[in-house]
């Protein structure tokens, strides 16, 4: 089973876990599946996160469509760093 590994600097880390429930309705219509959050234990911050995917390409392409349009919005948004991982 795939996952895709999320890491954000400079969101606390309450606020990240608020925005990922608020969001798991759409992530799972997106085949995406919260497992973890942590916070950095030598870096308050930088949270990671850990989804179970069912597809990296199909999530590639979402997650690449959802940042361009955030950047397009904001040049400067703050974008997490993502790793696919088989």
């Amino acid at each position: 089973m795939p996952h895709l590994l999320a890491k954000l600097r400079n969101v606390p880390f309450e606020t990240i876990k608020q925005i990922l429930e608020n969001d798991k309705a759409f992530h799972a219509t997106e085949e995406m599946y919260l497992e973890h959050i942590w916070q950095n234990a030598d870096d308050e911050n930088e949270v990671q996160f850990l989804f179970r995917i069912n597809s990296i390409e199909n999530t590639k392409k979402l997650i690449e469509k959802l940042h361009s349009k955030a950047l397009e919005q904001d040049p400067k948004a703050n974008l997490p760093n993502m790793t696919y991982l088989k």
